[in-house]
C-alpha cells in the first residue's frame, strides 16, 4: 500500500500495514477514539482521512504540546512536595 486516500475505506489490517503497528494497537487506538472507525458486519471499516489525520504534522505537534505541559505541571507538582 503506497498511498492512503481519503475517500477509500480501508479495513484494520490495511491501517494496521500502513501505520505498522500491531493488531493490539489498532484496537486500542479504536478503543480510545484515536482512531473514528465504523463497525459493518462485525469488523470496523475506517476512513483514509482518518489514518491521514492520525498521521499528519499537526497531530504530532498537538500531542508534543499536550506532553510538555503534562511535564512542567508534573514538575511544578513535584516542587511543592
Amino acid at each position: 500500500m503506497n498511498e492512503i486516500k481519503p475517500d477509500e475505506i480501508y479495513t484494520t489490517e490495511d491501517a494496521r500495514n500502513f501505520l505498522k503497528v500491531s493488531q493490539r494497537t489498532i484496537k486500542r487506538y479504536l478503543k480510545a477514539g484515536i482512531i473514528h472507525a465504523y463497525k459493518v458486519g462485525g469488523r470496523y471499516r475506517i476512513w483514509g482521512r482518518e489514518l491521514l489525520r492520525l498521521v499528519s504534522p499537526e497531530v504530532e505537534e498537538k500531542a508534543v504540546g499536550i506532553y510538555r505541559r503534562l511535564k512542567e505541571k508534573t514538575k511544578k507538582k513535584i516542587e511543592k512536595w
